[in-house]
């Protein structure tokens, strides 16, 4: 007999959707998906700071010139890595579907 997937909670790991009361351990630690979430708003917080940065420099605010450099290159060191996870990971999607079952 083949079981139904419930839509609702399709993404989630097989061991939830049949049993969806298992609470997650604490000491299991954090999913994938969930690292990456909170990889991406650390990127655009670095990207938010680098503004800033070079924005209070512009305007003449007692920012220097080397805080503001190197917040623009761990802005865009982190931002490049990001968008190579993201190949990455599209480049991992075409080859799941391009297996044969």
């Amino acid at each position: 007999m083949i079981n139904e997937i419930n839509s609702s909670n399709r993404y989630q790991p097989l061991i939830q959707q049949k049993f969806p009361a298992v609470e997650k351990n604490p000491a299991e630690g954090t999913s994938f998906a969930d690292t990456l979430k909170s990889f991406a708003v650390e990127v655009s917080e670095q990207q938010f700071a680098a503004k800033n940065a070079s924005e209070g420099f512009i305007k003449g605010d007692n920012v220097d010139i080397h805080d503001v450099m190197i917040a623009g290159a761990k802005a865009k060191t982190s931002f490049q890595l990001l968008m190579e996870l993201r190949t990455k990971g599209i480049d991992l999607y075409r080859e799941v579907l391009r297996m044969q079952v």
